[in-house]
């Protein structure tokens, strides 16, 4: 049984890197703290080859990567595609991101869809394809639309993850209308289930008018009874499915990182083979 406790991204956590710590220098640093990383950039565009290769070089061979779909690849830019646009999209991506894959620190493939995702005919296939074209990969599938978790529908999209072998991601975010998703603690893949921690402000969930929505929606640090209760949970979570991967995105006030540190030391993990903690030991 594998927990595996890390942050989404590596560049905004301020608590982990010593002054002066230079951004290209950041990762071996997160790396001598936790084992798995989320690349959130991949999400933004389609990394080059030469950047994932460099990230490989920076981290110990026990550390794995969280890769974010690229957005195009889950609709965020809401652009009409064809099959076959859809599917060139998808081989971009997958060469890319082929210097992780040949290491085997790939954790999953991480597609989060939209709000506006939700349950009907031509979204089931598009995750059907998805699927198809990806096949080789774990693939972990988040929602943002409580459509797929009605009552009409929850047990439908579970069996559904779990017949075409969809890692799912069990978010505990606000619960703030049709644009969030509840806490389901449901593994459906055989061999590792995610979960996001998006934090609990549900105030700021959905004000994405605003110039700094993003900073709002994700500020909110856990307490320490909060993580008590996700501690019962990942126990329950670990004699059902083989790896569990935990991933701390409330970083608007840099709580994410503090957080995680929290929950390792809840569920009592001490990693090894992280790189050294002292900076003239990195290897570049």
């Amino acid at each position: 049984m594998t927990i595996r406790i890390g942050l989404t991204g590596w560049g905004d956590h301020a608590t982990l890197y010593p002054d002066q710590t230079k951004s290209d220098e950041k990762l071996s640093v997160y790396a001598s703290h936790f084992p798995v990383v989320e690349v959130d950039t991949a999400f933004y565009a389609i990394q080059p080859v030469t950047h994932y290769k460099k990230w490989l070089r920076q981290t110990p061979e026990s550390f794995s990567f969280v890769i974010k779909a690229f957005q195009q690849l889950t609709g965020h830019d809401r652009q009409t595609r064809t099959v076959q646009e859809a599917k060139d999209l998808i081989k971009r991506y997958e060469e890319s991101i082929q210097p992780i894959i040949e290491s085997g620190k790939l954790q999953s493939l991480l597609f989060q869809f939209p709000p506006w995702f939700d349950v009907r005919k031509e979204h089931i296939q598009k995750l059907r394809l998805i699927k198809d074209w990806l096949e080789p990969y774990p693939l972990a599938l988040e929602f943002r639309n409580r459509s797929w978790f009605t009552k009409e529908y929850k047990n439908q999209t579970l069996q559904f993850m779990k017949d075409h072998q969809w890692i799912h991601t069990i978010c505990d975010e606000p619960q703030a209308g049709e644009g969030s998703v509840p806490l389901v603690e449901a593994p459906t893949h055989p061999a590792q289930t995610m979960v996001r921690f998006h934090g609990r402000n549900i105030h700021g969930w959905n004000k994405n008018g605003r110039k700094d929505w993003r900073k709002v929606r994700f500020l909110y640090r856990y307490n320490e009874q909060e993580l008590v209760e996700w501690k019962q949970r990942v126990e329950r979570l670990k004699k059902i499915t083989p790896e569990v991967t935990l991933l701390f995105n409330n970083n608007s006030g840099g709580d994410a990182a503090d957080n995680a540190k929290q929950m390792q030391e809840l569920l009592q993990i001490k990693y090894k083979d992280l790189n050294p903690r002292q900076m003239d030991l990195f290897q570049f």
